[in-house]
């Protein structure tokens, strides 16, 4: 019989994080489940990753859990997350969730990008939150934008993001995007700091191709703030919905709704339903 094991990523900047750590390890090796470092995860049979963090952390973890297929487990120290739990729990309801196997689990959309560089692919990736574009130096960018092989619009401004559902509530939300539910299946695209008439968020279909044309210097990609690169003129960025996804799993099922009310304290006081 395969012995039982999972992947533990933590903040270890939180010193919580490392008493958190030491607490559930203790706990799952009672029950005969092993706690591998990231750096043992290639390869394992690990059945989940668990992540003892912040939502920077959590898409660190998400990386891992791409590419071993399991859920990922975020636990969210301090502020709260959109990917982490929402509900008080202890440190020994986290590691009895993951002896019975018990938590629900929820699953997201990734998108893709891709980089050709005088008609030769240079680069291809993905990110969970979003893909963005922006200027590496005080010069304005020069980006020209098509959605389904038609132009939409040239801009002059800071740079552009493309965000997920789950995205819409990171990077984009604080460039002025919309808040999209997770079950929703679209992407964002906003420009930042745009000089321009029309320069406002769109919500795209998840099946539209989207390309950035680099028009100008100095500009850089960066996939959820990991994966970065360099981009040059007349570079040309694909964004796509990826064909993977990512599983979260939580301790109990969470309305969006409450996730919002929780991180931004939204006044609810009075409500007198159930």
């Amino acid at each position: 019989m395969t012995k039982r094991s999972i992947v533990m990523l933590i903040n270890a900047s939180r010193k919580e994080a490392q008493g958190a750590a030491q607490e559930v390890t203790s706990i799952l090796a009672k029950a005969g489940i092993e706690v591998l470092q990231p750096q043992q995860a290639a390869q394992s049979t690990a059945e989940v990753v668990l992540v003892l963090g912040g939502d920077g952390t959590i898409l660190r973890g998400a990386e891992i859990a791409r590419e071993l297929d399991v859920p990922l487990l975020g636990i969210n120290l301090g502020h709260v997350g959109f990917m982490a739990e929402v509900d008080s729990f202890t440190f020994p309801d986290v590691a009895q969730a993951i002896i019975d196997k018990d938590y629900v689990l929820d699953e997201r959309m990734l998108l893709s990008f891709q980089v050709k560089r005088k008609n030769e692919v240079v680069e291809n990736g993905w990110s969970l939150n979003e893909v963005s574009i922006e200027r590496k130096s005080t010069t304005m960018l020069e980006l020209f934008v098509q959605i389904d092989q038609r132009p939409l619009s040239r801009w002059g401004c800071d740079g552009i993001i493309c965000a997920t559902p789950t995205g819409s509530t990171a990077y984009a939300f604080s460039a002025g995007g919309p808040v999209l539910w997770p079950e929703v299946q679209a992407l964002v695209l906003l420009p930042i700091a745009a000089h321009a008439l029309f320069a406002r968020p769109m919500v795209i279909a998840p099946s539209s191709t989207i390309i950035v044309t680099i028009e100008s210097t100095d500009a850089t990609l960066s996939a959820d703030a990991l994966r970065k690169m360099d981009l040059q003129k007349d570079d040309q960025v694909s964004l796509t919905k990826n064909g993977a996804l990512i599983t979260l799993a939580h301790l109990k099922s969470t309305i969006f709704t409450d996730r919002l009310v929780a991180k931004f304290k939204l006044p609810v006081e009075g409500w007198r339903g159930e």
